[in-house]
């Protein structure tokens, strides 16, 4: 997976940013959520702060999910690499070249 993620991140300007985002919101999130575990807040606006934060990841996620699965080069790539899963990166790389020539990226 993190191979895929890697390639589809050189691949897909749209895709590296919006993986930031949702890499971004989690962290947020895992942040305050550590924070109020160590100082032990649970009040409502403790809670509802968190709600807001897990919320944010996922629209953030849900964007992400969506956007691969539409993205005509995100798709492609998904396929390249369900074909190529046992094949060196190597190989990989080379079709990659070949089928971004294609599509007229250099």
């Amino acid at each position: 997976m993190n191979k895929q993620l890697s390639i589809n991140t050189g691949v897909c300007s749209k895709y590296q940013r919006l993986l930031e985002e949702s890499q971004s919101a989690l962290e947020i999130w895992k942040e305050q959520r550590s924070e109020n575990c160590q100082s032990r807040l649970v009040g409502k606006e403790a809670v509802d702060k968190l709600l807001r934060l897990q919320a944010n990841f996922a629209r953030a996620y849900a964007v992400l999910q969506r956007h691969a699965r539409n993205c005509l080069r995100c798709q492609l790539v998904s396929r390249i690499e369900g074909c190529d899963s046992e094949s060196n990166s190597d190989a990989l790389s080379e079709r990659l070249r070949g089928v971004l020539l294609v599509m007229g990226e250099h």
